[in-house]
């Protein structure tokens, strides 16, 4: 029998065109065995080590230098530099220690060593972390530990048994970077053939499941034309890191001079720490897309200077139409911390104390040109007895301070006949550009009482013509002279007119009117007007 056919090398066979590989390596088989496995075994290893080459996992270094810009918005810009080791061709690149409330979406990323060879091809923000409840559900169905202690000899022993149910369950929440669970009751577990509900003893597992990871963390698919150290610029928005301001003045014994002390409260609950980071803050109305954030700038290169002690620690620059404050100093900002820092102080200012009495306080805005209301004798009559007191300065430079204030609270002090600091209000300022009067209503008088009433109405041509008397009350028990600005809202309508006033008054604006009253100790005076609305 010819046998030349058997000499035949494996790859002189005779193979239809479309002929699967399967099918061909079967019929190879067939005929030469040995050289079949053989050949299968180096494709095999050499298509690993291809695969292994080109999928190379690595982890990026420590942050060598972190930069912050913080909106007082609960957005943050965070730019940091890494150390990352890359072989030419695929690599995947593991990026540890970053914000829990990182917007992976607004991640870019920078080779500094080699900007145009190095790409990312995909990301991935991975935040499947330990939870009790998800490391119990990859246990369901098998084999668990429980640690029990014997009552009468006190030694622990070991009991083995299946894990049927965990006792959580999955609350979905929309928007919520880390799934929600709640206590559905105990766990349940068979030991020995019975179901037991929340079985004693200590639940042992056999290690941490796979794909659960600590923190979370960033993966990249990186194409690298060079191995070798890069330099790598990473920025991207998070969340949870915030600033806002909060103002400390102090009032002198006449109320003629305040002292103000503002200070920057910085509030880290990202889940990361920032160590040694530069610091800018940014204030303003900066719109943010709800659900996606977006950001247009980029920070500033850092600035190494030498500052004095008694220079202010933040420098003011313009952003756009924002205020940029540059901390002249690198800072540490741990995770869960809240950090104060000095943003501007002024001593001496120039202050005001003010008294306004406004009769309808905020009620008339919900009337305001409103059709059913506007000829409605018995709208208006209300009276707000009470008298503000504001303390006002001008935020310019002759004063000390002269720098855009951003909003925040101010607390006011003022030192009692012993000497001693007291509280005596606060309020909220908005954003305060430099040359503006800051206006801060601190509480209501003690001593001054106001009182505002419907004296006449009466209205005319069929309900188109209105005229309405109002008289108010100021009445001053303290034991020196006070003015207060007493403040009316014609609200009925858009077009009216005052055609009679026994005091002299001010038109503020369309809806607000100004009457100055001096009020001399244990004096009483009254204002009366009389407003004619047409339409």
């Amino acid at each position: 029998m010819n046998r030349s056919s058997d000499k035949q090398p494996y790859f002189a066979t005779k193979t239809p065109r479309h002929e699967g590989v399967a099918t061909l390596l079967a019929r190879i088989s067939r005929s030469q065995p040995k050289r079949v496995v053989a050949m299968f075994v180096l494709m095999l290893g050499f298509s690993t080590f291809l695969f292994a080459q080109g999928n190379q996992q690595t982890t990026a270094g420590d942050r060598t230098s972190v930069d912050l810009t913080i909106y007082n918005q609960n957005l943050s810009l965070i730019r940091e530099e890494r150390p990352i080791r890359l072989i030419k061709g695929m690599n995947r690149v593991i990026l540890p220690d970053i914000p829990a409330t990182i917007d992976g979406t607004s991640l870019h990323f920078l080779s500094l060593t080699d900007p145009a060879g190095v790409r990312v091809l995909e990301q991935n923000y991975q935040y499947d972390l330990v939870h009790q409840a998800k490391l119990l559900e990859r246990y369901i169905g098998k084999e668990v530990e429980f640690i029990r202690v014997n009552p009468q000899t006190k030694q622990e022993y070991t009991v083995r048994g299946k894990l049927i149910a965990t006792g959580y369950a999955f609350q979905p929440q929309y928007g919520a970077a880390v799934p929600n669970y709640y206590s559905t009751g105990g766990m349940i577990a068979e030991v020995d053939g019975k179901i037991e509900i929340n079985p004693a003893g200590r639940l042992v597992l056999p290690a941490l499941s796979e794909g659960l990871i600590l923190r979370p963390r960033l993966e990249w698919l990186l194409n690298s034309n060079r191995e070798g150290q890069h330099k790598t610029e990473i920025s991207y928005l998070a969340g949870q890191l915030n600033w806002t301001c909060n103002y400390v003045a102090l009032l002198n014994s006449d109320d003629s001079r305040i002292d103000v002390t503002g200070w920057v409260t910085l509030t880290n609950n990202s889940g990361t720490s920032f160590r040694n980071a530069g610091l800018k803050l940014v204030a303003g109305d900066v719109n943010v897309v709800k659900g996606a954030m977006e950001y247009e700038a980029r920070l500033s290169a850092k600035r190494d200077m030498i500052q004095d002690a008694s220079a202010p620690q933040f420098r003011q620059t313009e952003l756009f139409e924002y205020k940029l404050y540059s901390l002249q100093r690198r800072t540490d900002l741990n995770n869960n911390e809240t950090k104060q820092i000095e943003l501007a102080s002024a001593n001496g200012v120039t202050a005001h104390k003010v008294f306004i009495y406004d009769g309808l306080a905020d009620q008339w805005r919900t009337w305001y040109r409103n059709y059913s209301y506007r000829s409605q004798g018995s709208f208006g009559q209300q009276s707000n007895t009470k008298v503000g007191v504001y303390v006002t300065f001008k935020n310019e430079l002759a004063s000390g301070l002269g720098i855009p204030l951003p909003k925040g609270k101010v607390r006011v002090y003022k030192r009692d006949d012993d000497g001693k600091e007291q509280f005596i209000g606060e309020d909220n300022i908005d954003h305060t550009p430099k040359d503006e009067e800051v206006r801060l209503y601190l509480g209501n008088a003690f001593d001054i009482v106001g009182e505002r009433a419907q004296k006449d109405f009466k209205s005319y041509a069929s309900g188109h013509v209105v005229e309405e008397t109002i008289e108010i009350k100021l009445r001053n028990h303290k034991e020196e002279q006070v003015e207060v600005q007493v403040y009316e809202h014609p609200w009925r309508w858009s077009q009216w007119e005052i055609v009679k006033s026994n005091a002299d008054w001010t038109k503020v604006d369309q809806t607000t009117l100004r009457f100055p009253v001096k009020l001399e100790k244990g004096a009483e005076k009254m204002v009366s007007y009389t407003i004619r609305y047409t339409w």
